[in-house]
């Protein structure tokens, strides 16, 4: 049998140290489903790791695409099954790691299988978006399926100020002619490895320091000019995530630098509470304190081992 050892919780709360930790007592390779990380373009503001840390651990999905590639869960679910039955071949365990809720439940359990849509369709909802705004997007996903808009709006409505995601919910709708929820829940494909969940958590100011801390480095270790330099491309899907946004509002002269730094710091705690109540509901995780002795997280891994 074998064994994909993943590891979620919330951002900054050393999901990357433990992952090298049980990849060196696995002795198997890491692969990483942040969806952040993906970008070779963005380095700083997505907490890519270190080269120590990738030298002490082989990794896989990192900097692996480009900010100008359209790049989907349902792409990225195809390659990294791909890559994952390939670290099969030698070895009974790999180590997922990543806090990317959606991304995570695409290996796990499968994603929903939808059309290919005319690339047309997407370039002229990204126009009008940039044009009118989110809620435009907001209007068109009700309007072409008042169902999962409702959905959306009970379990998680802030998908709905997600422009990337709701750009995907409304382009299927355009493209298809169906209502996106058409598509959903279908029959998904089964996995040929033992998922092992492991959740890393902290009292939740704890967890708030601890981003605090990282916003402080990452301005130390140059995201501002990182972000000057991405600023001319704003507009595209990879760059609408925190970090960058907030600094584009202060190159626009909107805000000016303390107070733009002082909003990455709230909309991370923000998001770091969002992975929460999603990994939460994630049936089968053991959760583990973040300063948790790494024996006793390999002694609860080994004794789910069939």
């Amino acid at each position: 049998m074998k064994h994909l050892i993943t590891i979620i919780g919330p951002t900054a709360i050393g999901k990357t140290a433990l992952s090298i930790q049980l990849a060196q007592h696995y002795n198997c390779e890491v692969v990483s489903c942040d969806s952040r990380q993906f970008f070779k373009e963005m380095t700083i503001g997505t907490a890519v790791p270190s080269k120590e840390e990738l030298k002490a651990a082989k990794h896989h999905f990192i900097q692996n695409k480009s900010i100008f590639e359209n790049y989907t869960v349902g792409d990225y679910e195809k390659e990294v099954l791909s890559k994952i039955d390939e670290l099969f071949t030698n070895n009974d365990f790999v180590v997922l790691v990543g806090g990317s809720g959606l991304y995570v439940d695409a290996v796990l359990k499968g994603f929903d299988a939808f059309p290919d849509i005319d690339p047309n369709v997407r370039a002229t909802i990204q126009s009008q978006y940039e044009t009118d705004g989110i809620a435009f997007l907001q209007n068109q996903l009700k309007t072409l399926d008042p169902v999962y808009y409702e959905k959306i709006n009970n379990e998680n409505p802030q998908t709905l100020l997600n422009p990337q995601r709701m750009m995907r919910f409304v382009e299927v709708c355009v493209g298809t002619k169906k209502p996106y929820s058409s598509f959903l829940n279908q029959q998904k494909n089964n996995r040929n490895f033992n998922p092992i969940l492991i959740g890393l958590e902290a009292e939740r100011a704890i967890i708030y320091n601890r981003i605090n801390q990282r916003v402080d480095i990452m301005i130390q270790q140059g995201l501002v000019e990182e972000a000057q330099n991405l600023y001319p491309h704003k507009s595209l899907n990879a760059l609408q995530t925190v970090g960058y946004r907030e600094l584009f509002s202060h190159f626009d002269g909107e805000w000016d630098l303390p107070f733009a730094i002082e909003e990455i710091k709230k909309n991370t705690r923000r998001f770091s509470k969002r992975q929460l109540t999603w990994f939460k509901r994630k049936e089968h995780t053991q959760w583990f304190d973040y300063l948790s002795d790494k024996k006793e997280i390999i002694n609860f891994i080994d004794s789910q081992i069939t």
